[in-house]
Order: structure tokens, then sequence, then C-alpha cells
């Protein structure tokens, strides 16, 4: 049971009303999910002179164009839960894919196309996550050019419960969209590829027919999408709430929130409008902005991708107070993948990041 105590100068409620002069830190356990306390410094935590080690934030700046993901992927970040890509797709597939490591998200930034699976076909355009279960043959067509941020889990992907908020909560179920039975589109070619994903190596195998050969199918497993544009955020005029309250899907050891357009808090309730300082003790966090004002970061563009290890304070810009003060709403969107065990950057990660992000809370 929890055992709540205070001292010194607190507010009444976290988050709202804080002291002028002081900043609050949110010094919480288990991600946002678990116990809980807020501090109330007279210096911002952000306001460093230097980091020295691994812990820096990190930040890649949008990369879509980068040769090295002109119709392939690059994996950024990995731990043994999960591993995060980016890619760019240019034209259509020429082989299908089965993944036997993990179960694939697929967030679409940019582009249209289909995913054309065993279960049938799932159009896609920008905002949609693609939700593609581990052993699933499948395949990309591309109608326009589409960059993606891809999450590959070892557990499956659910969604969170919903709980006191009710069954049309965070989406109507109405708005996931699942595929009707159907071929596979391509009739006439002399031979048919699929490459299979298994210990991170690739297995090729050859049919002289198209593999999508289903023609019916029934059961609990099953890919699906649903659009960030259909997902409706948690909110109150009177309390700032934290990005568990954002959760899309539940993995082991990970959870993918998304943060959408929403009415900000009400200023005359004194409610902090910009995210909490937060030292993600426990997780790690990655958010790729996919597009609007981003106004509680500086410099931070549609497509690129922040990495915060735990124990490193890290929350709003010097800027983001004064820009958020009169601010009605937010038109942000952005996908956060928070990680139970540490993410290690990639090789290709440390050789394209903006190794200054750190210095700008300076």
């Amino acid at each position: 049971m929890e055992s709540f105590k205070a001292s010194g100068v607190y507010t009444k409620q976290a988050h709202v009303d804080i002291p002028e002069g002081l900043y609050e830190e949110e010094h919480g356990r288990n991600g946002f999910f678990g116990r809980v306390s807020q501090l109330y410094h007279t210096q911002p935590p952000v306001n460093w002179t230097d980091i020295s080690g691994d812990l820096k934030p990190k930040n890649l700046p949008s990369l879509f164009s980068h040769p090295d993901l002109k119709d392939d992927f690059q994996t950024i970040l990995a731990n043994t839960d999960c591993e995060l890509s980016l890619g760019t797709l240019t034209k259509s597939l020429d082989f299908f894919l089965r993944n036997a490591d993990f179960d694939e998200l697929y967030f679409v930034h940019e582009g249209s196309g289909t995913f054309e699976t065993i279960y049938g076909h799932i159009p896609f355009v920008k905002g949609d996550y693609i939700v593609i279960p581990r052993g699933t043959t499948y395949i990309i067509k591309i109608t326009e050019e589409a960059k993606f941020f891809q999450v590959e889990s070892r557990s499956e992907f659910e969604e969170p419960s919903r709980g006191l908020l009710g069954p049309n909560a965070l989406y109507d179920q109405t708005a996931k969209f699942t595929p009707e039975a159907a071929l596979g589109s391509d009739q006439d070619w002399s031979e048919y590829k699929v490459r299979v994903k298994r210990l991170g190596e690739i297995t090729t195998i050859t049919y002289p027919f198209n593999p999508l050969t289903a023609k019916g199918w029934k059961g609990s497993v099953y890919p699906w999408k649903i659009s960030i544009y259909d997902i409706c955020p948690i909110m109150s005029h009177r309390y700032h709430v934290p990005p568990s309250g954002h959760t899309t899907f539940v993995a082991k050891n990970f959870v993918v929130c998304s943060f959408v357009e929403r009415p900000l808090e009400d200023k005359k309730h004194k409610v902090l409008k910009v995210p909490f300082y937060h030292s993600n003790i426990d997780f790690d966090e990655v958010l790729f902005y996919h597009q609007g004002d981003f106004f509680s970061r500086d410099n931070i563009d549609a497509g690129a991708l922040t990495f915060h290890p735990q124990g490193v304070h890290h929350g709003p810009h010097p800027k983001a107070f004064k820009a958020g003060e009169d601010k009605l709403y937010t038109d942000e969107y952005a996908v956060m993948v928070d990680t139970r065990y540490p993410l290690k950057p990639t090789k290709w990660f440390e050789e394209n990041e903006n190794k200054d992000y750190w210095k700008s809370w300076m």
C-alpha cells in the first residue's frame, strides 16, 4: 500500500499551481505506471554545463532522404525485447517477408500503399499503425513513396486495458481495420521468393506460385491497423495527464504511446501545459516526431527522433514555458516507445546523430 508523505514547499495537486520560481520534477517508478513523488526545485534539473558519458540525450534529425534508407531499413536502437528502425520504400517489393523473430509494428510517417498478407490486403496511408503478427507472410506494395518508423517486438502487441474509461475510450473498436480474405495480386511471376528472418539471419524460400494462397481465415491472430488520427486522447483541463495515459500498444517490457492533437490544460487553473521534468528512472524513452508544432522542443522537425536514456533528466526546452503559456491546443503528433531495459544505439545511429542535442537545454 502506498504511503504518501510531504515536506517543505509542495502543491495541493501534482502539476497544478507550481510556486513561482520553482520547477517540478516527477520522480516515478515503472515508467509512469508506478509509485511517484514530485519534487520542487529552485533550478531546472536540466540546467547542466556538461555531460560526460553514455547517458547524454540523443537526437537523430529527419534522415528519410539518407541513401542508406532508400528501399531499405536501418536499425537504430535495440535491446532483447525490441528493435527500432527507420526505412523508406520508393517502390513495391519484389519479394515476400516473414518475420520468425519478432511481431512487427509499422508506423507510416508518409506515403501510401498496401500490405498484402496471407490474411488479405491492408491499404495504408499517412498516420497508420499496421500490426503484423510474427510468422505472417506479406509483401508491401507502394503507390506513393512511403516512410516508416518500425518497432519489432519479441512479444505480441496488445491493446491497453481501458478500465473505468469503458470500451469506447482511446478509439472506437470499429476504427480498427482488419483484412478480408484475398489472394495475392501478383499471379504471373516466374517465381516467388519469401525472405524469412530467424535469429537475425535471412533464409529465402522460393515458390512457383504466389504464397498468399489463403481463401479464408478465422481466429484471434491476424494483422490489423489503426490510424493515429482516430485516437481520442485522454485529457483533463485541471490535470496534466502523464504519458501512460496515452498508451496505444503494450508489449513485454515496453509500451508504445501516441501523442495527438488535443486541447491544452486550462490556464485559469494554473495547470502545467508542457511535459514535466523527469528522469525515466526505470525506462528508456524514444520519441518519433510525426507532424505538428513541437512547442516543448527546440529545433525538432517532423521525421526526427530523440532518445533519452534512463537516469538523466529531460523535459521542456527553455522557451517552451513561454511558448505554451497562451496556447489553447497542441497540434503535434508523435509516437513514443518506453522500454523497461536499456536500448543500445547502433553504429548507424551513432554515425548520424546530432551530437550537440544535449546542449539544447543550456
